[in-house]
């Protein structure tokens, strides 16, 4: 017992046991070991990871991997698949392009989710099937593409094999948004002259974007000469305005009327991002002016990601708007065979694209069969 003045009187204040003391020391040494081991964690993580190779200039790649005025930050070939994986956290030239993506992904499918809970979404709805696909298609290409990005240093068949895939998901995707234009978006002036072609025609110009951008791939080879651009641009091009048609005529005469609604104000920055972005993607800049300078942070792709993801971003806020506020349009326009017709015809063109794919794919393993024998 120890005894403590207090003003003019004694305060006895009982000596801690033995026992608690002897408590508290183990728990002190417990987290004096838990220190020592929270220290180690990053030692432990690097051993436990694959030892990554360095990456290497343009001239220890193969022509067919290296990009024009890209100098350094390239991934060696032939190596494991884990070490692909793995360099999903290794600085490099393409690991800007993979994360823009992987975070967009994120972003569609966590936002989608959030409004599914708050709006307690009818998902056996005929209503909802076209939003569900379009969200389907924007998680495909944007898991497409990062995958092309991460994956495509393993070997010249495994670069063609992923960059195909990658052209699959955007037909994908450029139908997934034509069907959500077509059912959510459209305004009824439109709607009148176009809705008996419109679902054709844009499956046939997302077939042939993939088609054009698989056949580019295969038929030319580096450096690349205009006519592969062109290839890919034109059909791509030709899609995106059909696609958005629907969008862009409700948006123009929405602003002409002063505009005022939120959906319309989201499909005005979708159409803005995605023509900055389609800028970037058809001219090597800023990299062009500056060589060597934005291998790993900056060049031209890496800002076509980066538009392209906040395009998805806005048109996913415009359709969800759409969806919430024009529920009676679509009920008086579409009945239920008509949605399951189109959404049937999603699977179709996504059949299609990827027999494509793997057409080409199969005459890219002969040639380099071939051209290894």
């Amino acid at each position: 017992m120890e005894r403590r003045g207090r003003g003019s009187g004694w305060l006895e204040v009982a000596a801690p046991p033995a026992a608690m003391t002897t408590a508290i020391l183990e728990r002190l040494s417990t987290l004096s070991v838990s220190g020592q081991q929270l220290r180690r964690l990053p030692k432990l993580l690097e051993d436990g990871l694959p030892k990554m190779p360095c990456t290497v200039p343009e001239t220890d790649v193969p022509q067919l991997f290296r990009e024009p005025y890209i100098h350094t930050g390239y991934r060696p070939t032939g190596h494991e698949w884990r070490y692909y994986f793995f360099s999903l956290f290794q600085k490099h030239n393409e690991v800007v392009n993979v994360w823009t993506h992987l975070l967009a992904a994120l972003a569609v499918l966590l936002r989608f989710w959030a409004f599914a809970e708050a709006e307690a979404l009818p998902w056996a709805s005929t209503r909802s099937l076209p939003l569900l696909l379009f969200i389907l298609s924007s998680i495909t290409y944007l898991t497409c593409s990062l995958l092309a990005h991460l994956l495509q240093s393993k070997s010249e068949l495994s670069h063609y094999t992923f960059y195909f895939v990658d052209y699959v998901g955007v037909s994908v995707y450029q139908y997934g948004s034509a069907l959500a234009h077509f059912f959510y978006s459209s305004d009824q002036a439109w709607y009148e002259l176009f809705w008996l072609f419109f679902l054709p025609a844009a499956a046939f110009c997302g077939w042939l974007s993939c088609a054009g951008c698989c056949y580019a791939k295969y038929r030319y080879r580096r450096p690349y000469p205009v006519m592969r651009k062109i290839c890919q641009v034109v059909p791509a091009g030709l899609a995106f305005v059909l696609d958005i048609s629907p969008v862009a005529h409700r948006v123009a005469l929405c602003h002409l009327a002063g505009c005022q609604e939120q959906a319309a104000w989201y499909h005005t920055l979708q159409i803005l991002f995605f023509l900055v972005s389609a800028y970037f993607f058809s001219c090597p800049v800023p990299e062009k002016y500056f060589p060597g300078s934005c291998d790993i942070v900056g060049h031209g792709h890496q800002i076509f990601h980066a538009f392209l993801a906040i395009c998805t971003l806005s048109q996913l806020e415009a359709i969800l708007l759409d969806y919430q506020g024009r529920q009676e349009i679509f009920q008086q326009r579409h009945g239920p065979l008509s949605v399951y017709t189109a959404c049937l015809s999603f699977f179709f063109l996504a059949a299609c694209s990827a027999a494509t794919a793997a057409l080409l794919r199969h005459k890219v393993k002969d040639r380099l069969t071939k051209k290894d024998s």
